[in-house]
């Protein structure tokens, strides 16, 4: 199990097409702060069925969508 893996599970467990979550709401489903490491994590994310379309660092959101 890697550290993301709540996150993923979150996202196929509420199963909706799309997800825009600010950092804040990432944090309270891991329990930390995503860090540089989401980066080469999210790899893992298309085994849940989802991928990541966008990562904004000035608006602090990631964007998830359904594959």
């Amino acid at each position: 199990m890697n550290k993301y893996e709540p996150l993923w599970k979150y996202l196929k467990e509420n199963d909706k097409e799309n997800y825009k979550l600010n950092y804040e709401e990432i944090k309270k489903i891991l329990g930390f702060n995503i860090d540089h490491s989401f980066l080469n994590y999210k790899k893992e994310l298309k085994e849940y069925g989802y991928e990541v379309s966008r990562i904004s660092i000035k608006e602090k959101i990631v964007i998830f969508n359904k594959i």
